[in-house]
């Protein structure tokens, strides 16, 4: 029989799994608190039998991930982590340190094959999705790292969520339990590139995290050459997605747009997108591209940025220019793992 990871499990899920193995329910809250605390072994769980901690590593394992690089900024603490998982692979987390708490950046997948072009965490493809576990894993090892409670959570790392959605709704259950991490949904900030059909699978769940849409241009033309996924779902049927989850839900959705050099820029694009965002409870987070070097895309000027704003917010629409953390460290997502596999290749080729 094959072992299963029990931070996989949903607490009625781990109810279930120890009733259908001849075990009294309450011990699954046991087990849960145990496994949120990170424990990478069942006789640390001190409070259940020997038997049963036996019993447990016969037929169950505890996911664990290991720390093959870690970055600490010198400029602002921001920590970068690339985690090792079980089978090898790796993925990265960034650990951001704020006035209201402490943020933490994580992956959903192992690569990522949504292709969006100026992204370094989509070049190779995707490998596979992180189990709901590994997903855990990720908050609860830096944690353990930095000694401190992470409050915040983004899904803005390696991957995309929607597309890893049974794993990524299981991860947010468990990492909202009062037995476990407990952290807020409203805490809670999940990233995608659009994937319609799971928006609205998402607005159903009714779990009220905040949606961030990267959106990065307002047009199908510049959108479908610079994100392949709106091939499949166009710019209208997106922003008429998210109206729909905005009304549903009564949340406001944040629209994340990478600003590039002489691509998505200019002030006729920025009334373009006002255009089709007014009116909407939202608000547009801007960011200058991380410069990768697979990619030639460079970041936009300052005055084309303070252009792109002031445009926006004439038409009402609210509007940030994300503060870059950790840039003595390249803390954009996917770098570290891309430097990694280039290391590995040119050991490999010696």
């Amino acid at each position: 029989m094959e072992k299963i990871n029990l931070k996989d499990l949903t607490l009625p899920e781990l109810e279930d799994f120890l009733i259908s193995n001849g075990e009294q329910k309450f011990r699954a809250k046991q087990i849960f608190k145990w496994l949120s605390l990170g424990v990478t072994d069942f006789d640390e769980m001190t409070d259940i039998s020997k038997a049963l901690r036996a019993k447990l590593g016969k037929i169950s394992y505890i996911s664990t991930l290991t720390i093959v690089r870690k970055l600490v900024s010198k400029i602002d603490k921001t920590t970068k982590y690339l985690f090792k998982l079980g089978d090898g692979n790796t993925v990265e987390a960034v650990i951001m340190y704020y006035k209201h708490g402490i943020t933490i950046c994580i992956s959903s997948q192992v690569g990522c094959r949504m292709g969006c072009k100026f992204c370094a965490s989509t070049i190779g493809g995707l490998v596979r999705n992180l189990s709901a576990g590994e997903i855990l894993d990720e908050v609860i090892f830096a944690q353990k790292d930095i000694g401190e409670r992470i409050s915040n959570i983004v899904m803005m790392g390696i991957g995309e969520p929607l597309d890893n959605f049974d794993n990524v709704i299981k991860f947010l259950k468990n990492v909202n339990d009062p037995l476990g991490l407990n952290i807020g949904y409203r805490h809670i900030s999940l990233s995608t590139c659009g994937i319609v059909k799971n928006i609205v699978e998402l607005e159903k769940a009714d779990i009220p995290i905040t949606l961030s849409i990267s959106l990065h241009a307002p047009t199908n033309d510049l959108r479908s050459e610079i994100m392949p996924v709106n091939k499949a779902y166009d710019v209208d049927t997106l922003i008429d997605a998210c109206k729909h989850y905005v009304n549903a839900t009564r949340r406001r959705i944040s629209f994340e747009y990478t600003l590039i050099n002489g691509v998505n820029d200019s002030e006729n694009v920025a009334r373009i997108l006002a255009k089709k965002l007014k009116g909407m409870l939202c608000h547009v987070n801007l960011i200058p591209v991380n410069e990768v070097d697979e990619t030639g895309f460079k970041k936009s000027g300052r005055p084309a940025i303070e252009k792109f704003t002031k445009v926006l917010e004439k038409n009402g629409i609210t509007t940030t220019v994300r503060r870059k953390l950790g840039s003595d460290i390249n803390a954009s997502c996917g770098q570290l793992r891309r430097a990694d596999q280039k290391t590995n290749k040119d050991v490999k080729s010696r």
